[in-house]
């Protein structure tokens, strides 16, 4: 069972600071860095399909296929149509890292 955390997740801000901290580059650069990294990400996957950033994982574009679900307030049986969807598979060594393989 996954211990639980009080811990809240890191805001862009934090995380722009602790990389300017890290590498020693101003957090205007950290920035524009960041926010061109998610700008290749986003127009990568939308024309090509998929988006690797190396040693950290992948973007792909998937087609989920129709479903049958429940409304969960009325408990009403209703499908759900199919659609497009973006999945970001996690690469080994990440995984490893956080789970201490």
């Amino acid at each position: 069972m996954a211990k639980k955390t009080t811990a809240k997740p890191m805001t862009k801000a934090a995380m722009i600071d602790a990389l300017a901290k890290d590498t020693g580059f101003t957090k205007v650069t950290i920035e524009e860095v960041y926010t061109a990294i998610i700008a290749l990400a986003a127009k990568e996957t939308k024309k090509v399909g998929t988006f690797t950033l190396p040693g950290l994982g992948k973007f792909a574009v998937v087609q989920r296929k129709a479903r049958m679900g429940r409304n969960p307030a009325t408990n009403e049986a209703m499908k759900i149509p199919a659609k497009k969807a973006v999945k970001f598979t996690v690469s080994k060594l990440v995984k490893d890292k956080i789970l201490g393989k």
